[in-house]
């Protein structure tokens, strides 16, 4: 399997909701850098996997849609936990959409699987990793 990566970074603001979050319940500001790992079996005939311009522009257009925004004012998080985690799964909605409606060109389309890391810290981060359905 071969892939590509790219990254880029977010800084927004979100609180959340339950007591299991202690004083992250409180609006507070969050910066994620961002890694879109994209991976394919096979190369294409210019031994590339997907066009790395494109793969940045594209990730920086998903996370232009959330940065320096206040997710809690975001219809699309409406009752959702804007945790690390879940927020790796929605840039990863927004990406396979993107390789499915070719944006990131032939090689895009080719791609069959992602993963979306998002690091909130040097000390921690999270994953979502899935096909492209």
């Amino acid at each position: 399997m071969f892939s590509l990566t790219v990254c880029d970074h977010i800084m927004v603001a979100h609180s959340f909701q339950g007591e299991e979050f202690g004083p992250a319940q409180r609006l507070h500001g969050a910066t994620f850098a961002v890694e879109a790992e994209f991976r394919a079996p096979q190369l294409d005939p210019h031994q590339l996997l997907v066009d790395i311009g494109l793969a940045k522009v594209e990730l920086r257009r998903v996370l232009a849609t959330v940065d320096y925004t206040n997710l809690d004012d975001n219809p699309a998080f409406a009752g959702i936990n804007t945790t690390t985690e879940y927020m790796a799964f929605h840039i990863h909605t927004l990406l396979a959409a993107a390789c499915r409606d070719g944006k990131l060109g032939e090689g895009g389309c080719a791609v069959t699987a992602m993963k979306i890391l998002v690091r909130e810290a040097p000390t921690a981060w999270a994953a979502y990793e899935g096909p492209i359905a």
